[in-house]
């Protein structure tokens, strides 16, 4: 560090009561105007550094229901505590729809709360960007005697760091941009809960339809396997065919065991994401999937509009944004990252002597850094932003194609389903029925005709399943990242911009 001091001679020594030796000093003009001239350059440049009412929610809640037509409620209270729990019991009241399970989870989700608080970090480090650092004071006392008496050297100093303030705009902007991207992180969040809890409110519904179908199964399975024993007690079953009904009654038993068991995992995962914990037994699903619509959604700008709305893509363009300001920052300090200037009073000799009165600059001399490795830092930081947001646009691109494919081709065995095999299955199921009561076929047959139409009442179901869940994908796709994958290396980049300095 070097230390530069400019002073001048003045006569300005005024004795202290009861310390004859000491001195008060004055402040003269010209350091005045100094303090002066700092006070109002950091007043300009710091503008009005603070808090928001909102803390920046109000963006995320006006996105959660242009996006998503929900309401969010960020819980800062008591107050807010009890309108959420009392929307989450007049919602839970009903068996709830699949726009009621999103709603509750986007309120009642104690990991969404934890997330609301990024966008208070992200703002108190805004604020903190736009404040300038404590000016620092300087003070030395040191005397010595001499053969006229005592000699005293007082030294004031106020050092302001005029690199931080020359600097502010553009860690102000670094730290908007890191805001910006905090708020749509958050967005990006409340969306991937959205969709989360509509596939597993389908998977849910779903598997506790099928466990009914196999329900069904099983007690066709039981009744041919108690026909077949008192065939077989009578003489006229053979112990192959017995045990050829009894196998499957058998398999059945299992198959409505492992319906069962898929049935409670995915009730367990959407209370999970409902945030539900004494009101788990309140919930109450639907007893069947919703009906297939008419026609799917014909999306001829589907890559445009992904474009225009990913959030991943956003948050990504914000993050380089960031890095290009704070690579053009860092270029800016790389020789000189400490400078520090101040007004001086300095005073040397006794009795009536005279007092120095300027200013001191403090440098920092880049003799051995001369700040090649933060400016190569910034410049690798910013080109793998960079690259990494064309592969998210890349990404997107492919991945709502691929999602709407995967949407039209589900509607379309879904309603094959519908139209076709099922009512197909159910003529032959009729038809039997009339052979059996014609004597044509026996009653084995018909059970296993039965089974075979439930069989495919539960893939059709399955089918009806996966297109409301490629909706649902569909719908995510075009708003933010598939769902199961990670948001990417910005936050990373985002952490690494606040250490680059």
């Amino acid at each position: 560090m070097l230390h530069f001091c400019s002073s001048q001679w003045v006569r300005n020594i005024v004795p202290v009561s009861g310390y004859p030796c000491s001195a008060r000093l004055r402040t003269s003009p010209r350091s005045t105007g100094l303090l002066t001239l700092l006070a109002i350059s950091a007043l300009l440049l710091t503008g009005c550094a603070s808090f928001s009412r909102d803390g920046g929610f109000d963006h995320v809640a006006h996105a959660a229901h242009d996006r998503l037509g929900k309401e969010l409620i960020w819980s800062k209270s008591p107050a807010d505590e009890e309108a959420i729990h009392q929307r989450v019991n007049a919602l839970l009241e009903k068996p709830v729809s699949v726009d009621d399970a999103v709603q509750v989870a986007l309120l009642n989700h104690r990991g969404l709360q934890a997330t609301f608080a990024e966008l208070a970090i992200s703002e108190a480090n805004l604020v903190q960007a736009g404040r300038l650092p404590n000016p620092g004071i300087t003070l030395l006392h040191a005397s010595a005697p001499t053969t006229s008496g005592m000699s005293y050297t007082v030294e004031q100093v106020v050092s302001f760091r005029m690199l931080s303030l020359l600097t502010m705009p553009q860690t102000k902007m670094i730290a908007q941009r890191q805001f910006e991207q905090t708020q749509q992180k958050v967005i990006l969040d409340v969306v991937r809960l959205a969709a989360e809890t509509r596939q597993t409110y389908y998977n849910a519904v779903a598997a506790a339809q099928s466990v009914q179908y196999a329900q069904q199964v099983c007690e066709a399975a039981e009744a041919g396997a108690e026909l077949a024993r008192r065939m077989a007690k009578a003489g006229n079953f053979n112990k192959l065919q017995q045990a050829r009904e009894e196998r499957f009654y058998a398999d059945a038993q299992v198959t409505r065991t492992q319906y069962q068991q898929i049935a409670n995992g995915y009730r367990e995962q959407l209370i999970r994401l409902m945030g539900l914990s004494d009101q788990r037994m309140a919930l109450q699903l639907p007893m069947r999937l919703p009906d297939l619509p008419s026609t799917t959604d014909a999306l001829p700008n589907i890559e445009r509009l992904a474009m225009e709305q990913r959030l991943d893509l956003q948050i990504s363009r914000l993050q380089t944004e960031a890095l290009a300001t704070q690579l053009g920052l860092t270029k800016t300090t790389r020789f000189v990252n400490v400078l520090d200037i101040g007004p001086a009073s300095v005073l040397e000799g006794s009795g009536n002597t005279l007092r120095r009165q300027g200013y001191e600059v403090s440098v920092e001399l880049p003799l051995f850094d001369w700040g090649d490795a933060k400016v190569a830092r910034a410049e690798a930081l910013y080109m793998q932003s960079l690259h990494q947001t064309a592969q998210i646009a890349i990404n997107a691109q492919s991945e709502v194609r691929q999602a709407y494919d995967v949407y039209q081709s589900n509607y379309e065995i879904a309603r094959h389903y519908r139209d076709t095999i099922v009512p197909l299955r159910k003529q032959v199921n009729d038809e039997n029925l009339l052979r059996y009561n014609g004597m044509l076929i026996s009653v084995f047959d018909l059970l296993e005709d039965a089974r075979d139409h439930i069989t495919t009442v539960n893939k059709a179901i399955e089918a009806t399943r996966d297109f409301w869940i490629a909706q649902a994908t569909l719908t995510h796709a075009l708003i933010g990242q598939p769902i199961g994958q990670p948001i990417g290396q910005t936050q990373n980049n985002a952490q690494r911009v606040t250490s680059n300095e």
